[in-house]
């Protein structure tokens, strides 16, 4: 495995595991305007990726014109289901906010779930701006979303049918949102779970430069409070810039999967995909060796 594993310019990478294939769903690091589908990278053997393009059925999402950013999938009743974010709202007059797809396949197309094609989630709760969707599975088979950009974390819980939320206890949101937020939270949350405790990974500092960085903290439930313990990715003397990331186990073998941008370029969307190994010591997640 060499990094970064693909010449395009992708950020923000949602890896899954299904069979024997490793699905890293992207955004496209081009100009907001520009990024008007998503792509997907997939490997049998984490040394030869191939690129699909185009996993969105776009003509089942109204309104969305750019910034589609930061998939996230989950499978659910036998489909997958995709949400992203688009439009880059920044108030609930506009149209935008979080979209759900769903498919037969795990490499898409992905249609909007509602006939509409409205948004999953246009809310602006809390002032999180409805962004950087992370879906993730408990062993109950539960399925919550993490989300939030402009420095909150926010969690829902997903009903069954996978097209609206489920009541979320007192202190929320509309109902359905609560606040999780850690210390120097920003964006980007993913969520695993290590010995019966929830780890959560997530992007502090700035996008656009070197200062991005990825933190990690731990709740004792999917929906309290988690408390920092480490930095688990920063820049150092390969790269810097190094977050967004997600993480899966392949072959016995945890790995994580983020974007970096090279030392010295300072076009903010220049940011490449990258793996590195993932280790896991007394509970909790160690910091990452960028190769």
């Amino acid at each position: 495995m060499k990094n970064p594993i693909v010449d395009n310019w992708y950020a923000d990478p949602e890896s899954r595991v299904y069979g024997d294939t490793v699905y890293m769903y992207v955004t496209r690091s081009l100009k907001y305007e520009d990024q008007q589908n998503l792509d997907l990278v997939t490997t049998d053997d984490l040394i030869k990726f191939k690129i699909h393009y185009d996993i969105l059925d776009m003509s089942t999402y109204k309104g969305v014109t750019k910034a589609v950013w930061a998939p996230t999938v989950i499978d659910k009743n036998g489909k997958y289901y995709i949400i992203f974010a688009a439009n880059d709202i920044h108030s609930e007059a506009e149209i935008g906010g979080l979209y759900i797809g769903v498919s037969d396949k795990p490499i898409g197309p992905f249609k909007n779930v509602f006939e509409d094609g409205r948004p999953l989630l246009n809310s602006i709760y809390n002032n999180a701006q409805p962004i950087d969707a992370h879906l993730f599975k408990d062993d109950d088979g539960s399925v919550y979303l993490y989300y939030g950009g402009w420095t909150h974390l926010m969690v829902c819980k997903m009903n069954d049918m996978m097209d609206g939320f489920e009541p979320m206890p007192q202190p929320n949101f509309g109902g359905i949102a609560r606040e999780l937020t850690p210390v120097k939270y920003v964006e980007a949350p993913y969520v695993m779970k290590i010995d019966g405790k929830y780890h959560l990974m997530y992007s502090s500092g700035s996008w656009t430069n070197g200062t991005y960085c990825v933190k990690a903290a731990v709740s004792d439930t999917p929906c309290t409070n988690f408390v920092y313990y480490s930095d688990i990715l920063s820049a150092g003397e390969i790269a810097n810039g190094p977050g967004h990331n997600s993480a899966f186990c392949y072959h016995g073998k945890w790995y994580v999967a983020y974007h970096r941008r090279s030392i010295g370029d300072s076009n903010p969307h220049h940011r490449k995909l990258c793996i590195d190994e993932l280790s896991i010591c007394d509970g909790k997640l160690q910091p990452v060796i960028m190769t």
